[in-house]
């Protein structure tokens, strides 16, 4: 596993900015800029596409189940910073996920 990367603001698609993550597997997490509360975590086999997934469609791209996460990420853009971690396999971003989980659950807003 490499070193995380600094926090970065979530890019805004309206504007073509592109998300800088892995395009192998890797875990990402997202906080707010006002408080570093942290919004979301998860991990991928491509963490650059899943990490496109939090975002309504036509920006985001992939599948995912939870709309209200896809639009509060869209709705909070400019308070939403990001960071990535690549990993050598998607077993070992899992096991990151998971160990980061146990430790810092996080919390989606409400």
């Amino acid at each position: 596993m490499k070193a995380w990367s600094g926090w970065a603001p979530f890019p805004d698609p309206r504007k073509m900015e592109y998300i800088h993550a892995p395009f192998g597997p890797g875990v990402y997490e997202l906080r707010r800029v006002d408080t570093k509360q942290l919004v979301l975590r998860g991990q991928g086999g491509n963490c650059a596409y899943r990490m496109t997934s939090l975002l309504p469609r036509p920006f985001g791209q992939g599948t995912r189940n939870n709309s209200s996460k896809r639009d509060y990420v869209y709705a909070n853009l400019s308070q939403i910073e990001y960071r990535s971690c690549p990993c050598g396999t998607k077993d070992e971003a899992k096991k990151l996920e998971a160990h980061l989980n146990k430790n810092d659950p996080g919390v989606f807003p409400r």
